[in-house]
């Protein structure tokens, strides 16, 4: 029988760290949240970002964490509904971004790996 997540991003362990990171970090982590979106925008469009976005936006919006912020929440919002291997991808770089910025934090997951 396979596990039931609770949440889209609790079937991987490094995807549930960067959500987990932005939640924690949102005012460290906004800058890097811009880069990833405008890295976005130059594959389709900023257009295309923002009318799939406003779709993708749940009626509850507003009442999450990450919808205080809109350049954080367009982040979690795109990072849900990319295929599995673009968040992955996406992860690892955040990742890899923090420890190259010297953001110090203790893995969420640690015990996981």
């Amino acid at each position: 029988m396979s596990p039931t997540y609770k949440r889209w991003y609790d079937h991987d362990p490094l995807l549930l760290e960067v959500i987990e990171l932005l939640k924690n970090y949102q005012k460290e982590l906004r800058a890097q949240a811009e880069i990833f979106l405008a890295k976005i925008e130059e594959k389709v469009s900023k257009e295309t970002i923002e009318k799939f976005y406003q779709m993708t936006k749940e009626t509850n919006a507003n009442n999450r964490w990450y919808d205080k912020d809109p350049v954080i929440s367009r982040t979690v919002e795109i990072l849900r509904i990319v295929p599995p291997e673009a968040q992955k991808i996406c992860a690892e770089n955040f990742i890899r971004t923090l420890k190259e910025l010297g953001i110090e934090y203790e893995s969420p997951n640690k015990d996981n790996k």
